[in-house]
């Protein structure tokens, strides 16, 4: 088994260190992929900074593309050669929520959490004969990782590995809210709040699903042109947002608003501008502890809401549906595609992404 470099993460609040790691080995089910791009997401950052636990020290990443170098006993639907996007959210398929097509609430998923490794519960990583945690079952800030069968989706070969990552998470959580969370309908009226990447993915998504207008809301100037540029058909300032809302709609409000914004103004938002009988899905997130206050009037009405982690994501089915999108040209990841870096300088990408200086930027490894 390999030897890879990996970007370690041994303390929250500092710096993640360029180590060694030992890889491997494989067991049933497993496979073994050379990562070739990595993304770096406000997930990891959150690990980085401590708000959101992780055993450490730990490899971070759960945006990323490969290609399939191994295989473990038991592995059929791959083979070696194959390109792959990696998906953080294995599942059994067996238990009462998988069963139920709850797959990001699968019992092993979440029982296995805590420990940060394998979807096993087990180490596939190592450092001095240590064990090494792995972010969301993958740790892809590393040359090679060990997944599931069920985390490495195919996609086609033309799919280029940086775009390709992009699809395992932020576009994935932000297009399926649109098409599969959302009860969007043809010629609705969608809003969509926060311009980040799983935003401006929403966005698509709701030209997908054949919205007739799409409201991007964002704070910042430059966002919301590239909101424009990607589908929507109107940009504004949180405090336009209602108003606009309205003004389309002969004083309705959204027919869809899609929180993606991940802030308590954000929130409340989305409840004030979405019609009566509306729905709201919330991607973004607060602290678990954070509490968020609401007027109770803007909850009324037959207003349905609804949390969503993934966007309803089915990663077999739906990655390579998204894969050819973008090969078709409907689906446009180049625009959100804010540089391309090596493992070296992992720590300004995410010094540059605190500071809203980019939507993706992705680890390229040789």
């Amino acid at each position: 088994m390999p030897r890879a470099q990996a970007a370690v993460l041994r303390r929250t609040g500092a710096p993640m260190t360029i180590e060694t790691v030992d890889v491997g080995p494989l067991a049933l089910g497993d496979v073994l992929v050379r990562v070739r791009a990595a993304s770096l997401c406000h997930t990891d950052l959150e690990a980085i900074e401590g708000s959101l636990a992780v055993a450490l020290p730990a490899v971070l990443g759960h945006e990323a593309a490969g290609e399939v170098v191994e295989l473990g006993p038991g592995v059929t639907s791959l083979k070696p050669g194959n390109r792959v996007v990696l998906s953080w959210n294995p599942h059994c398929g067996t238990c009462f929520y998988c069963e139920h097509a709850q797959p990001i609430l699968c019992t092993q998923y979440l029982g296995n959490a805590a420990s940060a490794f394998h979807f096993d519960g087990k180490p596939r990583l190592s450092c001095d004969a240590a064990p090494v945690h792995q972010l969301m079952y993958l740790g892809s800030f590393a040359e090679y990782c060990i997944v599931p069968e069920v985390s490495a989706v195919r996609v086609p070969d033309a799919m280029p590995f940086d775009r390709a990552a992009l699809l395992g998470c932020g576009v994935m959580t932000g297009v399926g809210a649109a098409t599969r969370i959302a009860s969007l309908r043809w010629g609705d009226a969608a809003m969509v709040i926060g311009c980040g990447a799983v935003g401006l993915s929403a966005v698509q998504g709701c030209m997908l699903a054949g919205a007739g207008t799409v409201i991007a809301v964002d704070p910042n100037l430059v966002r919301r042109g590239l909101a424009q540029e990607l589908g929507a058909t109107h940009a504004v300032a949180p405090d336009e947002a209602v108003a606009v809302a309205h003004m389309l709609t002969q004083d309705r409000g959204a027919d869809v608003v899609i929180e993606a914004a991940g802030i308590p103004a954000g929130f409340r938002l989305s409840v004030e501008a979405v019609r009566p009988g509306g729905q709201v899905v919330w991607l973004g997130k607060v602290g678990v502890q954070q509490e968020v206050a609401f007027r109770w009037g803007s909850l009324m009405q037959e207003k349905r809401i609804t949390r969503s982690s993934y966007g309803g994501a089915r990663p077999q089915h739906d990655f390579p549906l998204l894969a050819r999108a973008y090969l078709e040209g409907r689906l446009k990841l180049d625009a959100m595609l804010s540089a391309r870096i090596p493992l070296a300088a992992i720590n300004d990408g995410f010094a540059a992404l605190t500071r809203g200086e980019t939507v993706r930027s992705v680890v390229i490894f040789p």
